[in-house]
């Protein structure tokens, strides 16, 4: 059922959006020639695929957790984005493809072994990796692996569709104040 409106959801915002994602897309460019940002991702039984969102740091930045990056990496017009969490937007794409939910636990990158073995024990590979979900509702990041997994086992053994929308409004409620 959530595939469904994950699809239709993720359609629909790509065809609304569609001004807004040309607009940033076209001030990436300017700034760094290179508006999109591909990384490879751990989803749903940790098959990896490639994440696609706007670029917030310098090209030529090494591929780690965001926790891990040097804050000077990243852009001016990349802190705007990430502050707005308009960055995530071409992830609407990959939710399309399959490959994430809308909602879900973060994916992370391959080379996170704590984060994935914590996640590997607790399952939390059953599920399509999301956009956002409890933990992002709740300000915790991938710094601390072990909290992460908890968070995200607790989000997926109380999975319904109330729950669905709940994360999509509260993500909605943070992007606009």
């Amino acid at each position: 059922m959530t595939r469904l409106f994950d699809f239709s959801f993720s359609f629909l915002g790509l065809i609304i959006l569609s001004p807004l994602l040309i607009l940033l897309w076209t001030i990436g460019f300017i700034e760094n020639g290179s508006p999109l940002f591909r990384q490879e991702r751990v989803g749903c039984n940790q098959k990896i695929f490639l994440l696609v969102k706007f670029r917030t740091m310098k090209k030529n930045t090494k591929s780690v957790a965001t926790h891990l990056v040097n804050q000077s990496m990243i852009t001016k017009y990349g802190n705007f984005l990430r502050r707005t969490k308009l960055d995530e937007l071409p992830q609407l794409l990959n939710v399309i493809k399959g490959d994430m939910s809308l909602v879900g636990p973060r994916p992370c990158l391959s080379n996170q072994t704590e984060l994935i073995n914590e996640r590997e024990n607790r399952g939390v590979f059953k599920v399509r990796p999301g956009i956002t979900g409890l933990a992002q509702i709740s300000g915790i990041t991938m710094e601390k692996p072990e909290l992460l997994a908890n968070i995200d086992q607790k989000m997926i053994n109380k999975s319904n569709l109330y729950n669905y929308f709940y994360y999509i409004f509260k993500t909605l409620l943070k992007m606009i104040f």
